[in-house]
This record gives structure tokens, C-alpha cells and sequence, in this order.
């Protein structure tokens, strides 16, 4: 499918997906792909009418069927193929009309974590760092192309096999790492690409791309690149949190640590930090063992609450490039205050035929650009 200066490739297919077939291109309406920082998925709208192939043929025989059916998209612009979508199909929806032409069938998926997220299992790893249940966990989905990427905690807490043995109790491999990530204050998703059939899995502090991409212009006549852009302060976002620990000498008595909601791995990319406003106690802190607490610390302080939020949509055609997630997006033209760098934290491609549009929304701590000029 043509999208001006983009192409649309979209493979389909159990295992592994072969491009769709002329009948299947034709039919297609409409492209939506969300990718974040947690699980990212994907819609495919479809005109059907009582004599297409897709109604006639397809569907009878299982080309769209939930779960075994896998899903690739892939936008060639200027040359360069972006792969911004492989995963599985979970949904179908049909809906018929009385007028002619406007029967569609719309097809929902995931991305290939979902594979991860049907079995539950009982699992023991005994003397295992959380890095090496990762691996394990994540290693019979090889065949998928899914490659590993694995950064191990600061804090490597095994406990002993004799005083206890850590399991994976009733959880699918998915629930399971993520509830290491969380305790870790690290993150877990799958990226695909960079090439169709591949992906890797990251497990590791929430860090973006450090090289900033294309800027973003509001309000500057024709260097404009954007259809439309806010932001927002959110006062309550930032809290402090009090740990209470015991003195190493007695460990009777209780000594309260307050910390800042502060990232460790992601700098606030403002001036002027917003004041926390709220203050939580930690409990739990005086009942762990010295490398389960400070994991615990550790985990607080590399979870970041950002007060600014930003919103907005674009052309891609107009904007020159595919705005990614999880990388930084300079932004000009909004003003002393909101000017700066950003962490773009979900983008959204909305594709038709002809057109090739994005929605994001960013984030950061603290007004006031720290960096001297927004590179466009």
C-alpha cells in the first residue's frame, strides 16, 4: 500500500506470516499500531461485502483466526524499512451494514509478548539471580526470534536454596517477569525489529535512546511540523517516600530514610524540578533481609514520576521520519517553560491509504529547557 513517500508492507501468516495477498490489500481501510512502554498492539480494519474473498474464502479458512495467526507490519520510508509491528492476532469483530460497501471486519492483536500470556506454570529456580529466571523464562520463545537483552539488577539477591526456593507459582512467563521488573524498579517489553521476524526482549531500567530525534515545532509558521500539541503539570505527581530500616548495630531500632522521587537512570530534563507533594511510608523495609531492602530502595529510586505530560499528532509526510517510543524528542515553539528535550513515552500510527499520521504523548520533570538549543 502506498502512503505517499511511505510503503506499506503487512505480512500475515501461523509461524511464520508471508505477505498478504492482493485480495487482503485491497480490502484494507485502515492501519492503527500503538507502541509504549508496556505491551503494544495493533488494528486492522477491512471493507467486506458478500462476494470477497476475505468473506467467501479467508475467514472460513482460518487466515485471520485468533492466536496462531502472527502479524507483521513494516513502513518502508525513504528507503529505510521500520518494522513497527509483529505479533498475534486475539480479536475479530465484524460488523455488517445495510448499506453497500461499509461491512468491515476488524482485526485486533499484541505484540509477541502475548505469547508469553496463555500458560501458567509452576516453575522453581533455586540460587537464581533475577537476570538468569529472566533468561530462563524468556528462552523457549526463541523460536519466535525473540532475542534476549538481560541487564542484571545492582543488587544481586539469591536466596540461599536451604532457607528458601523462589517460584513461579500459577503465572504465565509474562506475569512472572514482570513482577521481577517491578520489584527491580526495572521495565520489561519487546521490541520488534530491527528486520521482519526478529525482536528482542528487554529487561532493564527505563532508559530511552539518548540521541534526540527530528524536533517538534509548534507555532513557527512554516517550519511547523505538527498538527497539534499540549501539555500538562501535574502538581500531585512527585511524592516522597520514608524506607524504615534498622540500625545496623542493635537492629532493634527503627531508623527512618526518606527519599525523593527521583530517577536514578532518567534525568528530569528541567530546571525547575516540581516540589513533591505527597509523602508515603514504606513499612515493609525492617521485616527484609540487608539486599531485599535495598533492592527496594534501589527499585523507588530508578521508578521516576514525571509531573509534565505532553500530547499531540503530527504528519509523518510533513514531519520527514516515523517518531519512535522510548527514545528523546526536542520540542520548540511551546514556550520558555515547556521548550526542551522529552521522553516520548507511546506513539500511535494511524495509516489509510494516501495517509500516514502519528498521535504521541511525552513526558519529563521540570520546566525550563537544561540544554542550551533544541537541535530541529
Amino acid at each position: 500500500m502506498l502512503l505517499g513517500n511511505a510503503i506499506l508492507t503487512l505480512m500475515i501468516g501461523p509461524t511464520v506470516p508471508v505477505p498478504a495477498p492482493l485480495p487482503v490489500i485491497e480490502a484494507l481501510q485502515s492501519v492503527q499500531v500503538t507502541s509504549s512502554r508496556e505491551r503494544s498492539g495493533f488494528q486492522l480494519t477491512f471493507s467486506v461485502g458478500k462476494t470477497s474473498m476475505l468473506q467467501l474464502a479467508l475467514l472460513p479458512a482460518g487466515y485471520l483466526d485468533p492466536i496462531v495467526t502472527r502479524v507483521i507490519i513494516m513502513v518502508t520510508l525513504n528507503g529505510i524499512p521500520n518494522v513497527i509491528m509483529d505479533g498475534f492476532i486475539t480479536r475479530q469483530e465484524l460488523q455488517p451494514s445495510n448499506e453497500p460497501g461499509q461491512s468491515t471486519l476488524t482485526v485486533t492483536g499484541e505484540d509477541l509478548s502475548v505469547a508469553m500470556d496463555i500458560v501458567e506454570m509452576v516453575i522453581p529456580y533455586p540460587a537464581m539471580f533475577d537476570a538468569a529466571k529472566v533468561t530462563a523464562a524468556i528462552a523457549p520463545y526463541a523460536a519466535l526470534g525473540i532475542v534476549p537483552v538481560v541487564i542484571p539488577p545492582p543488587v544481586l539477591a539469591a536466596p540461599v536454596p536451604t532457607n528458601k526456593i523462589e517460584s513461579q507459582v500459577s503465572m504465565t512467563h509474562l506475569s512472572y517477569i514482570k513482577s521481577l521488573a517491578e520489584r527491580n524498579g526495572y521495565v520489561f517489553y519487546i521490541n520488534p525489529g530491527p528486520l521482519p521476524f526478529q525482536s528482542t526482549a528487554y529487561f532493564g531500567p527505563d532508559i530511552s535512546v539518548p540521541v534526540p530525534q527530528h524536533a517538534l515545532s509548534v507555532n513557527m509558521d512554516a517550519h511547523t511540523n505538527v498538527e497539534s500539541l499540549s501539555f500538562s503539570l501535574d502538581g500531585m505527581a512527585k511524592k516522597i517516600r520514608v524506607f524504615t530500616i534498622l540500625d545496623p548495630v542493635t537492629k532493634k531500632m527503627p531508623i527512618p530514610v526518606p527519599l525523593p522521587n527521583v530517577s536514578a537512570t532518567k534525568p528530569p530534563l528541567g530546571l525547575r524540578l516540581t516540589p513533591p507533594a505527597k509523602v508515603e511510608m514504606h513499612n515493609n523495609g525492617a521485616k527484609l533481609q540487608p539486599d531485599e531492602a535495598a533492592r527496594d530502595i534501589l527499585s523507588f529510586l530508578m521508578s521516576n514520576s514525571t509531573a509534565i505530560s505532553g500530547s499531540g499528532s503530527l504528519d509523518v509526510m510533513h514531519y520527514g521520519q516515523i517518531l519512535k517510543s522510548r527514545t528523546l524528542v526536542g520540542v520548540r515553539g511551546a514556550g520558555i517553560s515547556y521548550d526542551g528535550l522529552y521522553y516520548v513515552d507511546s506513539v500511535t500510527h494511524n495509516i489509510k491509504k494516501g495517509e500516514y499520521k502519528q498521535n504521541f504523548s511525552l513526558s519529563r520533570d521540570g520546566l525550563i529547557t537544561n540544554t542550551p538549543v533544541v537541535m530541529p
